[in-house]
């Protein structure tokens, strides 16, 4: 992402003499030469449409493919263009802009379907008073809907094409997104519902899948809930034993106690209690050094009541399904935690660099194999 000139965090210009159409484009050039990509795919929205489509015709060899979203190749109606605005719908555009930049007002406008979303609101707001001052925006959009017109250069546009367009966008017709996709050779339209300006608004992700299909060829998944946590995995040792030699009654005993003291400090330590396995638990913390501490501690407690525990941990990112988790970093929770011997805690190099600099001490144990995990794994024990 860049900021044209005279936009947001770039240099400003002089409001007596704009940049032409074709020097904003250019600004497009020299920011691929900066970051030395040679070819990528462009994306236009609204008033930035009209500089994609003439970067794009200028210069095809550094345009994978054109991403247009609900913007048009001109602003003004005239005879041969009948479906733009006419000369006093433009000057009230300008003059709303002047007035209400920034405000609590023009985001409504702009994202009807937040409306009654403060923070969205007030985040809007701030974008907008950062990317230019009241009267800077409104001399450059009465440039802008005055002077563009990019239909001339639409049949020599060459690089796979995308036109999306908002339904009943609220400054934007869909008539001008159809016009694009019927001009430019081999396009491909396609409609997203919705009121809202901005390609962040409503339907966000039915319009970031449109954009990823036509980038990749392929519909991304539904996105599960991700989330960055240490998982925790504990297991009485020997529990088939004990069980055989204290009798049903009296292991349930036993169990009660045990569930009642790990239960209480996952609590204490802000876990997650996520299952139980009849002998163990699993659970999630948000931070690596509670999740061993707490760890420790219900090792602590089980051997008041006569029991021997061993511990697992991993941090990675999981996938929450409910009540439950998935991912590779619940397996390598449990793996790690098989390994793991009487009343040790065992855990991940990715938690031990984690905690790196605390006050909890680590024994390196070597690399191991984790069965059905690739590579092999360097596991630390906390000191006792």
């Amino acid at each position: 992402m860049f900021d044209r000139r005279g936009v947001g965090a770039s240099d400003p210009v002089s409001l007596e003499k704009l940049p032409t159409w074709e020097e904003w484009a250019d600004d497009i050039l020299a920011v691929l030469d900066a970051v030395d990509s040679t070819r990528a795919v462009v994306i236009g929205e609204g008033d930035s449409g009209p500089t994609a489509l003439l970067f794009t015709a200028a210069h095809p060899e550094r345009v994978e493919s054109l991403v247009l979203f609900t913007t048009t190749a001109k602003f003004m109606a005239s005879d041969d263009f009948p479906i733009g605005f006419p000369e006093e719908m433009v000057s009230a555009f300008v003059e709303l802009f002047q007035r209400t930049w920034g405000t609590e007002e023009l985001a409504k406008i702009a994202l009807p379907s937040f409306a009654d979303q403060p923070d969205v609101l007030s985040t809007f707001m701030k974008y907008v008073r950062t990317s230019a001052t009241p009267h800077s925006a409104s001399i450059q959009f009465d440039y802008m809907f005055r002077s563009i017109d990019t239909r001339a250069v639409l049949p020599s546009i060459q690089v796979p094409t995308l036109v999306l367009h908002r339904s009943n966008s609220v400054f934007l017709p869909i008539a001008f997104g159809h016009f694009l996709a019927e001009n430019i050779p081999g396009a491909r339209f396609a409609e997203v519902p919705g009121e809202d300006v901005y390609c962040f608004g409503a339907h966000c992700d039915d319009v970031l899948a449109e954009i990823a299909e036509f980038v990749t060829g392929e519909r991304p998944q539904e996105d599960l809930d991700r989330v960055l946590a240490t998982v925790l995995f504990t297991d009485i040792v020997s529990s088939t034993q004990r069980l055989s030699m204290v009798g049903d009654r009296n292991w349930k005993e036993v169990l009660d106690r045990h569930d009642r003291v790990t239960r209480a400090q996952i609590e204490r330590y802000r876990g997650r209690e996520i299952d139980t396995t009849g002998d163990g638990f699993l659970a999630i913390f948000d931070g690596p050094a509670r999740a061993i501490r707490c760890a420790c501690a219900i090792r602590d407690e089980a051997r008041t009541i006569g029991l021997e525990i061993r511990a697992g941990l991993h941090t990675g990112e999981l996938e929450l399904r409910g009540d439950g988790v998935a991912g590779i970093a619940v397996h390598l929770g449990a793996r790690i935690a098989a390994l793991a011997q009487a009343n040790e805690v065992l855990v991940s190099r990715t938690v031990a660099d984690l905690v790196a600099g605390s006050d909890i001490a680590l024994v390196d144990r070597g690399e191991h194999d984790l069965k059905g995990i690739p590579d092999r794994w360097t596991l630390f024990a906390v000191a006792s």
